[in-house]
């Protein structure tokens, strides 16, 4: 099947933008034109594509499509290389999901070390960032899966280690006793979302049984460490983010050093692992500079 690379950059500005209008604008088109564009496309794959909306996400065929259109990218990006820059590049945003933390500790410096793409970073924990990968939403993801998603490459990174961390008022309030179940089954504890279940699984791992936690939900890495000093509940912080707060008293663990840690592995899709080697490598550098060996934490 022959393909209308205008009509695909068509359907990823609207995946990018979240509307027809929004497209257009990016593109520098007509709204009319865009949906002339989305209309051809589906005509010739003989599937909708895009569900009409605001936003308007893709279909199952739509995401597919645009994976396609983005490994073509990074293909032509490769082939540009090799060629000594006698391609055009079409400059397509590389869209990748990486878990919240990641991005708030390590990943960034790697990110902005390495030239030559445009980043499309989708949010997602990391016991979860693989099933974009799955899905072909996204060309790599940072996730705690290890076993490879068919057809693509795992690279372990390191292991993400983190505490159990409150403001010592907040421990003197709730924990006066100690670590008890009774005291987690009261104390208000912060999770990034509904599918955060680390603090749980430090509980399960520091009193070896199952707890059930009265939850705030805040979906934001570095609100996590502000949380917790304020004395709103106590969370699971990163090592690396709250050391600080650790070393000059403004956070305190709940049971000192019985810290956990989260095995993270960098999965690229075989078809492009070869243009995105560059980020990789940036990628595992970062990595080593902050993250631990898995099974020291």
């Amino acid at each position: 099947m022959q393909l209308d690379y205008d009509a695909l950059a068509a359907l990823a500005a609207i995946l990018r933008t979240g509307s027809f209008d929004g497209a257009a604008a990016e593109l520098g088109l007509t709204q009319p034109a865009i949906s002339l564009r989305i209309k051809t496309l589906e005509d010739r794959v003989g599937a909708i594509l895009i569900r009409r909306g605001r936003p308007c996400p893709a279909t199952p065929t739509g995401a597919r499509l645009n994976r396609h259109a983005e490994e073509v990218g990074l293909l032509e990006k490769t082939l540009t290389a090799d060629l000594g820059g006698l391609l055009p590049d079409r400059d397509r945003p590389l869209r990748l999901a990486i878990n919240a933390d990641s991005l708030a500790t390590w990943v960034l410096p790697a990110l902005a070390e390495v030239e030559g793409f445009r980043y499309d970073i989708t949010v997602d924990d990391q016991d979860h960032s693989a099933d974009w990968l799955k899905r072909g939403e996204v060309s790599a993801a940072i996730t705690a899966h290890a076993a490879p998603i068919p057809g693509c490459d795992a690279t372990p990174l390191g292991a993400l280690g983190y505490a159990a961390t409150c403001a010592p008022g907040f421990a003197a309030r709730w924990f006066a006793q100690g670590v008890t179940p009774e005291a987690l089954h009261r104390a208000p504890c912060l999770a990034f979302d509904r599918k955060d279940r680390l603090q749980h699984a430090w509980a399960a791992s520091a009193l070896g049984l199952r707890v059930a936690l009265p939850l705030h939900y805040l979906p934001t890495a570095q609100g996590f460490v502000e949380a917790a000093m304020m004395g709103l509940g106590w969370g699971m912080n990163p090592v690396a983010i709250a050391a600080p707060m650790l070393a000059d008293g403004r956070l305190v663990e709940l049971i000192p050093d019985h810290r956990i840690s989260t095995p993270l592995y960098w999965q690229v899709s075989r078809q492009t692992a070869a243009a995105l080697d560059p980020l990789t490598k940036g990628l595992r550098r970062a990595a080593r500079k902050i993250l631990e060996e898995p099974g020291m934490t």
